[in-house]
């Protein structure tokens, strides 16, 4: 399995932050696979939208963008 990008403590205070009294290791990195692949996915789109408008930068207005349309 290859390193995660999102530390696992962090994600797991989220979660219980946000009502989950308790939480399994596995429904933990299962949130953090999905937050990792769309991260991945905001990004691409935004890339595109970078290269569309002839820039090497990617924006804020880019990712903001990205995000509202996936």
């Amino acid at each position: 399995m290859a390193k995660k990008i999102f530390a696992w403590s962090p994600v797991r205070k989220l979660m219980k932050d946000n009502g989950a009294e308790m939480v399994a290791r596995d429904a933990v990195d299962a949130l953090i696979d999905y937050l990792e692949k769309m991260a991945k996915t905001a990004t691409n789109k935004a890339l595109e939208m970078t290269r569309h408008a002839g820039r090497k930068k990617l924006t804020l207005g880019d990712m903001d963008l990205a995000m509202q349309l996936i």
